[in-house]
């Protein structure tokens, strides 16, 4: 019987929503192992939208549901209406949308608070033993509300390769356990059932993140 997966959107690129090639990839693995898929995202309005020519704020607004429907083809529900019952897990690709939309990690990192809707489903699939898959930046959801977790973000130690390495620091000051991993690798937390891969974290060629966004979404539906 086909795995029931939500995938969890954040608006459409990279600086100010979802990263469509994260998104793009899990939807292509979830595609070719037979899964039957459902997109969310919350109704609201981005926290700013970014010229991504620039890497610069605009003056317009944009709803994250909205901007979601580009990559969902226009397939997308409102978050507030994901039901955990009718799924068997749930998937966050990555992009500053997870710390600006869906978080407001890009302004107050370990002190965020998540946003309500996907604050109360990530609890609820948990509390259910329903597998979490996450991408990128989106594991600091699951540092935030799955105290003592195991995750990776990538490296720890920052460099040219990974840029990004003092987030895996946030992450052990709330708690949780780092695991180094390389690009195209996955770590699975067997006992909260949350399977997390670096994907853009690391200056990586897209064919690697794509690998290893792979190995997360095979790892989600083995738990599911």
């Amino acid at each position: 019987m086909a795995k029931r997966v939500a995938v969890i959107l954040s608006g459409c690129g990279v600086y100010d929503g979802t990263e469509i090639h994260e998104a793009s990839a899990v939807l292509v693995h979830l595609s070719r192992a037979g899964a039957k898929v459902q997109m969310f995202a919350p109704d609201a309005d981005q926290m700013h939208v970014v010229n991504h020519c620039e890497g610069k704020p605009t003056g317009e607004k944009r709803n994250i549901l909205q901007e979601s429907a580009r990559i969902a083809r226009g397939e997308v529900t409102d978050l507030a209406k994901l039901d955990v019952s009718a799924f068997d897990a749930a998937i966050i690709p990555g992009g500053f949308g997870v710390a600006k939309n869906l978080s407001d990690w890009a302004v107050k990192n370990k002190n965020c608070t998540i946003q309500p809707h996907l604050e109360k489903l990530i609890k609820e699939f948990h509390k259910a033993g329903k597998p979490l898959g996450m991408c990128c930046i989106s594991p600091v959801l699951a540092a935030k509300l799955l105290p003592g977790c195991e995750l990776t973000v990538g490296q720890d130690k920052e460099c040219e390769k990974w840029p990004y390495a003092q987030t895996a620091g946030a992450m052990k000051d709330m708690g949780c356990k780092h695991v180094n991993k390389d690009v195209d690798e996955a770590h699975v937390d067997v006992k909260n059932k949350l399977v997390t891969t670096c994907a853009f974290m690391c200056n990586a060629p897209f064919h690697k993140v794509f690998d290893g966004i792979g190995i997360m979404v095979q790892e989600t539906l083995k738990l599911a």
